[in-house]
């Protein structure tokens, strides 16, 4: 994607039609975003460990192991970037038992803040290799119950959101995160003839 497109119109729009108002389903604090969110709109703050929100957006969240050898919490790896990527993401969001998301990222990222996780990404990587070829593997001897066979495919899926995540952090993140710089700077998608800034 060149440029940027802003999912808050459509967001907001597909929330007013939900049962749940926006102040009820994103409750998610800022100083608890997890660490591996990428920057943008929409974040995941203290979320259950239930490890459902893929069911919902594969494409967009992942899932950590913060909590040990099971399933930890759930982040954005990927931000909408069109209509139907933004329901997925809301769909994501109405999953999670705590309401730990939030939308208001747009309010807190800066523009150096961002050129600054951008320049940490590796860290981001190297976890989210370990991670994909830990939950990848067939035997997982260190889970305790969760070794059982029958999350086993639960595993697997979440492994491959990781390694999804790895190829947009080596091609197509990049590509967002300069728009999004954009779009903070100006508060406007770009239009033709202007420029992208750097990171």
């Amino acid at each position: 994607m060149i440029g940027y497109w802003n999912p808050l119109p459509t967001a907001r729009r597909l929330v007013a039609g939900l049962d749940q108002p926006a102040d009820q389903l994103f409750t998610g604090l800022w100083e608890q975003r997890n660490w591996r969110n990428v920057p943008g709109p929409f974040y995941a703050g203290e979320t259950d460990s239930l490890a459902i929100g893929r069911l919902d957006a594969p494409g967009h969240i992942c899932y950590d192991d913060d909590l040990g050898g099971g399933f930890g919490v759930e982040f954005i790896y990927r931000q909408p970037v069109n209509e139907r990527e933004t329901e997925a993401v809301i769909s994501g969001c109405q999953c999670e038992l705590y309401r730990g998301y939030n939308w208001d990222g747009d309010d807190h990222w800066t523009v150096d803040a961002v050129r600054e996780w951008w320049r940490d990404r590796g860290r981001v990587r190297e976890w989210a290799v370990a991670i994909a070829a830990d939950w990848g593997a067939d035997a997982h001897p260190h889970w305790g119950y969760n070794a059982h066979p029958q999350y086993l495919g639960h595993y697997h899926d979440a492994a491959r959101g990781h390694r999804d995540f790895i190829a947009y952090l080596d091609d197509g993140l990049e590509a967002y995160l300069r728009g999004y710089l954009f779009w903070l700077d100006r508060r406007h998608e770009p239009r033709p003839g202007e420029a992208l800034p750097r990171l």
